[in-house]
This record gives structure tokens, C-alpha cells and sequence, in this order.
């Protein structure tokens, strides 16, 4: 299980994809998860690895996507009764619906793909910015449509703007620093995506010059107020080195202080259902105990929770309605 585990995680991770771990760390009785145990949730909901049973599966899996696009780990506590007695700061009490109770401490710990830099343009300050970026342990993309070799020692070199799109994930910072050379044109790209961060390499009044431009192309005031100009927090810089310092120092500040990430959660590789007697969510297609009333199949997480509901559907579909 262990192999498996490792495994998946290195897989992802050259892969790019974002996921979260999750790992039990304090076990009460009667539970069949104990501590050591983990598991490594994806945005489609897949979980690999063992955390426990159905009981706590879907809550775990819904905490792991939030640690994701929140980019915090948290640690949670899956109690038959939160609430009832004050939780030690920093857990999270979240109720656990198996009628056999038990409590799950559940360290989650999210694991996001190398943060990327797009930089268009190829002088000074953009050789500088690539070089302090890749110190930083970000992915570097250039987009150098001159064709020279300055930018080479970037990850991966562009020759043509319109294809840096196909690059940007929420964890991905564009900075234009072309210095005049076709500006527009690589903004205009920029403020198409989603990233989170468009700098301009320009002075304020070239700055304005080329928002004006964007305007009159047909950008609206809402997209150009994200551009960022000039570039970089105000740290009196004046070489390129200086420069690309503030630059990686604002994209820093701006990914730090986000509230959420935008990823996007992939489609599921299982639809669910909620088990009309305790609300907890079940996997359909993993579902064991079932029960058909009135023309509709019902799921449910134990063989107690179908149990009751063959005794007195009315009662906890009229519950639920």
C-alpha cells in the first residue's frame, strides 16, 4: 500500500496535477483506520491509499479538495458528536455519521505543482527575472519571439506569444517585459487567462499609453485593472537584477495572500448519493448496500443505515424532502 502511495505521489507531481494527502494521526476505538494510515486525494475525487471506511472517505475527500484550492493543510476530527466538548485549537470537528462511532484525527496536506513564470521578451531585465525565478524553484517559460538564445536557459522557450495560454494554471505569473516591443499583444493574451498575475516591465506614463491602446482595442476597465505596472514592489530598484527582485517579490506577495486557488475540480470518476438515514455521501459505483423504493434506487453507507430505512422509508425520505 505504502509503494502505491509513493508511487502516485511522484507520478503526480511530475505530472503537474495538484493533490492532497491525508494521514491519520490519532485513533479512538472502534475505528478501522489507525494511525499511519494515508491516503492521496485528486481534484476528481479519486482517493488512493486507505483512511479509514466508507464512514469517513467522502468527508476526507471533500476536506482534501478544500485543502487544495485553499492551499492550507488542516487537521480535521471525525467525532460522532462535535460540539460536545471544546477541540484542542487548530482541529477541525467534523461529524462522523457511522453509527459504530469511534474518533479520527486526519492530518490533510496539500501538494501543489511548481508555481510557473511566463516572462515574453528577452533583455536584461527578463534574463534576470528568469534566472532569480528558477533560484525560487519556479518553472520558466519564455516567450522570446526574436529567435536569440538570450533566454535559453529557461526551461522552455516560445516564439510566439498567442501560445502562452495553453501554459497558465492558476499557480502561473506573467510578466511582459518586452520594453515596448508589441506590449499589447502579449497582455491582450495575458488578460485572457485566468492567471493570477499580469505585470508590465514600463513606466508609468508608457504604461498608460499601452492600457490605452488595450482600451481602444476593446479591453474592458475591469480586465486592465489587473495589469501590473510597473512591475514589482516599490524597493527604489534600478538595475535589471534589482528589477527582477521586485518583480519575483509582488508575484510572491500576490500567491501568498490569495484566499483560494482557482483550480478547477476535474469530473468525478464517480457519481454519489446521499444516504437518506444519516446524510453521510456514499460512491455509487463502490456502493454494497442498497435499497429500492418507489422506482428510486437509495444508497447507503452501512448495512444499519439500509436496515432502518426497510423498516421506515417514509419516515427518512419525508426527513429529507
Amino acid at each position: 500500500m505504502f509503494d502505491e502511495f509513493f508511487r502516485t505521489a511522484h507520478d503526480l507531481t511530475v505530472a503537474g496535477r495538484p493533490f492532497a494527502t491525508a494521514t491519520i494521526v490519532r485513533a479512538e476505538k472502534p475505528t478501522s483506520g489507525k494511525p499511519g494510515d494515508r491516503a492521496i486525494v485528486t481534484l476528481d475525487g479519486t482517493m488512493t491509499g486507505w483512511i479509514g471506511g466508507s464512514c469517513s472517505g467522502p468527508t476526507v475527500i471533500k476536506e482534501a479538495l478544500r485543502a487544495i484550492t485553499e492551499d492550507k493543510s488542516r487537521l480535521i476530527r471525525l467525532t460522532p458528536d462535535p460540539g460536545t466538548a471544546p477541540a484542542p485549537p487548530g482541529i477541525i470537528e467534523v461529524r462522523m455519521t457511522c453509527f459504530s462511532g469511534g474518533i479520527l484525527d486526519i492530518f490533510i496536506e496539500p501538494h501543489q505543482p511548481r508555481p510557473r513564470l511566463l516572462v515574453v521578451g528577452s533583455l536584461p531585465v527578463a534574463q534576470a527575472l528568469a534566472h532569480l525565478a528558477q533560484a525560487m524553484n519556479y518553472e520558466v517559460v519564455a516567450v522570446d519571439p526574436s529567435g536569440s538564445d538570450a533566454m535559453a536557459h529557461a526551461e522552455s522557450v516560445l516564439r510566439d506569444a498567442s501560445l502562452l495560454a495553453a501554459r497558465v494554471t492558476p499557480l502561473t505569473f506573467i510578466v511582459v517585459a518586452t520594453h515596448g516591443d508589441n506590449d499589447e499583444a502579449a497582455l491582450r493574451v495575458g488578460l485572457e487567462t485566468d492567471a493570477p498575475y499580469v505585470g508590465l516591465v514600463a513606466s508609468r506614463k508608457r504604461g498608460r499609453a499601452v492600457l490605452e491602446a488595450l482600451a481602444q482595442g476593446g479591453l474592458s476597465p475591469e480586465a486592465l485593472a489587473r495589469v501590473r505596472f510597473p512591475a514589482g514592489l516599490d524597493i527604489m530598484a534600478e538595475r535589471g537584477d534589482e528589477i527582477a527582485l521586485s518583480i519575483m517579490a509582488e508575484i510572491v506577495k500576490t500567491r501568498r495572500s490569495a484566499e483560494r486557488l482557482g483550480w478547477k475540480e476535474e469530473p468525478p470518476v464517480a457519481s454519489t448519493s446521499i444516504d437518506p438515514v444519516c446524510g453521510m455521501t456514499v460512491q455509487v459505483t463502490s456502493s454494497v448496500h442498497q435499497a429500492e423504493h418507489a422506482g428510486t434506487i437509495y444508497h447507503f453507507c452501512c448495512g444499519g443505515c439500509l436496515a432502518r430505512f426497510a423498516a421506515d422509508p417514509i419516515k427518512y425520505l419525508a426527513a429529507t424532502a
